[in-house]
């Protein structure tokens, strides 16, 4: 990991307005002043499960897993977040410790702001305190729908849903390269790696997307979304 300095005021932020919108100067002050940009390299964890919560997370850019180890040290992914998302939201008001592991699978820059001076902020800042509570409320919601439609696909629809979110809400392109291995994609469905691996390969002989190494194509996006669709 090591020290950024990108942004020089969090007014240029580009994802200012998704949270901290209704911030007056002094308060903007405070928050860039407790804040803290950190690069890390792939496979770098930024947040350690059990360690203390003392900071709030959200990523500028990259991807991290959320994931939990079990006591035989097998890894489970939670989710997959992208830019623009808050990693910990959830966490840095009902937690002291991590209760799951962070880890950046693409070169992943997050800004680190101090939990005691967001607090003193939504502590100050009624306006500002709701906009936290309705994030928090659409961060469950969305968790709670995600895990629930994916849970009533079958295989290969969880299969297209996920290659979906990767080509649509995470690389904007139909060629990407896949952060995340197979196995790690049958945790992240439920499924396992035999079963992840072969889907992939009926997907590609059947002309819907292309493999080469860890390089997908999306060859017929409809044909991808019609079994995402009926599961």
């Amino acid at each position: 990991m090591r020290i950024k300095n990108d942004i020089k005021n969090c007014k240029t932020c580009v994802y200012r307005q998704m949270l901290f919108g209704d911030l007056n100067d002094f308060e903007y002050k405070l928050i860039n002043d407790a804040r803290t940009e950190r690069l890390y390299k792939r496979g770098e964890v930024i947040k350690q499960e059990g360690e203390k919560v003392d900071s709030f997370l959200y990523l500028r850019k990259g991807l991290v897993k959320l994931f939990k180890t079990d006591k035989r040290g097998k890894e489970q992914i939670l989710s997959i977040n992208k830019p623009g998302d808050f990693v910990n939201l959830l966490t840095i008001f009902s937690k002291t410790s991590y209760s799951y592991s962070i880890e950046a699978i693409e070169e992943t820059l997050v800004c680190d702001v101090e939990l005691e001076v967001l607090e003193h902020v939504i502590l100050s800042n009624g306006e500002f305190a709701m906009r936290v509570l309705n994030r928090m409320s659409r961060i469950s919601d969305e968790i709670i729908e995600n895990r629930f439609e994916l849970g009533q696909k079958q295989l290969k629809g969880r299969v297209a849903t996920i290659l979906l979110y990767f080509a649509h809400d995470v690389y904007h392109k139909a060629v990407f390269d896949l952060p995340i291995t197979r196995r790690e994609i049958g945790e992240l469905i439920a499924m396992t790696t035999e079963n992840t691996i072969r889907t992939f390969s009926e997907f590609k002989r059947d002309g819907i997307i292309n493999i080469q190494n860890r390089t997908i194509s999306i060859l017929d996006d409809d044909r991808l979304k019609a079994i995402a669709k009926s599961g």
